[in-house]
């Protein structure tokens, strides 16, 4: 096996080509087949839906434990795949073909590396431990997504959206640098690193990993974190800081009292707020706000707004208020406190007045207060759109139909409008894997349950709820004035069949739009052999 560093040393940008070393490994690279009695708690992730039968799991804890395993698989014409924090929300690390696990789950270390002036997370780390580690020792933080246990290696790599977005863009903005494991045309495997550093020759693996996704190109083992605008080099000054006390708001209306005309009132409502210019554009006074509206089913009993805001931003009690306001003008009932569990959430009822909380408390709060995500029996299902214009009335009247419907009676099945643009999309397309630059808001359907018996019941109604939302663009929100496709962190397998997407658009057009052609020459360049790949992995040109 070539150095672990090689690649690096014949480039690695303006800052030299080594990297501080990899944390040393606390243990050995182990093996645990079916009769091991872990071997059930390794071959599962979030969504029960998908249980894996490999030969065997591999927990590693180095960079080199990872490359020997990837180089034995190559060498056997095993099948491998990893898990960081196991959300996949598709079969894409356990399925059938599958014949090695490669867990990376022990590799959680955050640390600053002065070398590259840039903090180096390992890939199995949680979203959670990285907050609460950059900001208690450093007091930066990095704009992540909600839920606490999901893992970085996917997080990071699929684009990385979350509660400061809109404030500080996808966490890829501020990724200086990845380390992976590839494979080349011979068959070895060998450990790159690559920057965002102009001059850095495997600049273009770097950019592959800023929204393609897991599973593509190699296994990923660090990262290192970095704002494009830091200036310092002091751990302090080289990410963002997050406010120091946010606003947090939660408010629901009764699902009995909601008519049809009043539902579409409220979601044409949040739409059109978060379409305006001045509250979409980079540089606009609500960037500190990030919102979710909450269509739940009719069984759930309530909708609801659940919103944060930075309370830093001058005026913002008074911009909280304003906004509320917005997405209720015009709705004929009053909204209470949210008292039911929904999605993420569990009832929020002290938070009707908004509530001002210091940053890391709120974060906590929102990524582990649902024991909903955590149930080992929950299965589930999900589908994406990303939204440059209005929902229309007719998209909205549609979704009322299927949330309305009774013969679900899930109270766990919803669409959830969530806040994107501002500083998202002071991005442009092609500077990052991540193309949707342009979009103000982004949808996620979805539906929890917890008996097998229930799958297709679940099932078959999120696809007729998302196919006839998008019944005009053959039942997929395609790129156009209004829709911008999907988000490939929502991964959903049924874009793929044209059963189910007659659009005539394929699903790497609707996940990466034209940066996809770029992906492939990336995918030819650094996976030649296809060693890495699974249901909506970038396909070799």
């Amino acid at each position: 096996m070539t150095n672990a560093y090689e690649d690096q040393a014949r480039g690695g940008g303006s800052r030299g080509p080594r990297p501080e070393p990899a944390p040393a490994a606390e243990f050995s690279a182990t093996s645990i087949s079916a009769v091991d009695p872990r071997y059930g708690d390794l071959v599962r992730g979030m969504n029960q839906r998908w249980i894996g039968r490999p030969e065997s799991v591999r927990m590693v804890d180095s960079p080199q434990q990872v490359q020997a395993v990837v180089q034995e698989a190559v060498r056997d014409g095993k099948k491998l795949t990893v898990r960081s924090g196991g959300h996949c929300y598709e079969d894409f690390v356990f399925n059938a073909d599958t014949k090695i696990v490669l867990d990376m789950s022990e590799m959680k270390t955050v640390s600053w590396d002065d070398h590259f002036s840039a903090f180096a997370v390992e890939a199995g780390a949680t979203l959670l431990d990285v907050y609460e580690r950059l900001y208690k020792v450093w007091g930066v933080t990095v704009p992540g997504g909600m839920c606490y246990s999901v893992g970085v290696g996917g997080h990071v790599s699929g684009g990385g959206w979350g509660m400061l977005a809109r404030r500080d863009g996808l966490i890829v903005d501020h990724l200086y640098a990845v380390e992976v494991v590839v494979v080349d045309a011979h068959g070895t495997a060998r450990t790159v690193i690559a920057t965002r550093e102009e001059s850095d020759p495997n600049r273009d693996l770097w950019w592959a990993h800023t929204g393609t996704g897991g599973g593509n190109f190699g296994v990923v083992t660090r990262y290192w974190f970095r704002s494009p605008h830091a200036t310092g080099r002091q751990p302090e000054q080289a990410l963002i800081k997050p406010p120091s006390e946010v606003l947090v708001s939660a408010v629901a209306w009764s699902w009995e009292e909601m008519t049809k005309e009043t539902f579409i009132r409220l979601a044409r409502n949040y739409s059109a707020w978060h379409t305006a210019d001045e509250n979409a554009e980079p540089g606009s006074a609500y960037g500190g706000l990030m919102s979710s509206l909450l269509l739940n089913h009719k069984a759930n009993g309530q909708i609801a707004l659940v919103s944060q805001m930075d309370a830093t931003t001058p005026g913002a009690e008074k911009l909280l208020e304003a906004y509320i306001a917005a997405v209720t003008d015009g709705v004929d009932i009053e909204h209470g406190p949210l008292t039911n569990s929904m999605g993420e959430h569990k009832p929020m009822p002290q938070y009707h007045k908004p509530q001002r909380l210091p940053w890391m408390q709120a974060t906590r709060y929102f990524g582990t207060t649902t024991t909903f995500l955590v149930d080992p029996t929950l299965r589930a299902d999900y589908k994406s759109a990303y939204n440059k214009r209005n929902v229309t009335d007719e998209q909205i009247a549609a979704m009322y139909e299927h949330l309305a419907h009774t013969d679900l009676g899930n109270p766990h099945a919803m669409v959830q409008f969530s806040s994107f643009g501002c500083a998202v999309n002071s991005v442009k397309p092609g500077d990052t894997a991540s193309v949707h630059r342009d979009s103000r808001f982004k949808l996620l359907y979805q539906t929890y349950w917890n008996n097998p018996a229930d799958d297709d019941a679940n099932i078959s109604w999120l696809r007729s709820f998302y196919e006839d939302v998008y019944r005009k663009t053959g039942g997929v929100p395609v790129p156009d004035e209004t829709t911008d496709g999907c988000y490939i962190n929502y991964a959903d397998i049924d874009l793929n069949d044209p059963a189910h997407n007659t659009s005539g658009v394929p699903w790497y057009t609707l996940y990466f739009g034209a940066n996809y052609p770029r992906m492939q020459q990336v995918k030819a360049k650094w996976d030649p052999g296809n060693h890495f790949h699974h249901g909506q992995s970038v396909r070799l040109p």
